[in-house]
C-alpha cells in the first residue's frame, strides 16, 4: 500500500472515531455546566469518562497531525520551506 493510500485511510479511520467522541464530549459538557464542583470531579474521576476522554484527545491529536501535514503539502509551494514544516510538524 502506499504512504499517501495509508495517510488517507489513516484520516479517514481517525474522522469517523472522532464524529462519536466529539459528540459525547460535548453533551457531557453541556451536562457538567451547570453542576457543583465535587460532581464535576466525580464524573472526570469515572472510568468510562477517564477512557473516553484520554480516547478523545489521543484520536484529536492524531487527526490534527494528519490533517495540518495536509495543508503543509497543498498549500505552501516552495519546496524547501515544505520540508522544513513536515520535518517541525514531526517533532
Amino acid at each position: 500500500m502506499l504512504p499517501v493510500t495509508k495517510k488517507w485511510l489513516f484520516l479517514k479511520i481517525s474522522s469517523a472515531i472522532l464524529l462519536p467522541l466529539m459528540l459525547w464530549f460535548i453533551i457531557n459538557l453541556v451536562n457538567i455546566y451547570d453542576k457543583s464542583y465535587l460532581e464535576i470531579v466525580n464524573f472526570l474521576t469515572t472510568q468510562p469518562s477517564k477512557f473516553l476522554i484520554g480516547l478523545f484527545l489521543v484520536i484529536a491529536y492524531f487527526f490534527s497531525a494528519l490533517t495540518i501535514s495536509e495543508v503543509f503539502e497543498d498549500y505552501i509551494n516552495d519546496k524547501k520551506m515544505l520540508l522544513y514544516l513536515v520535518q517541525v510538524d514531526q517533532v
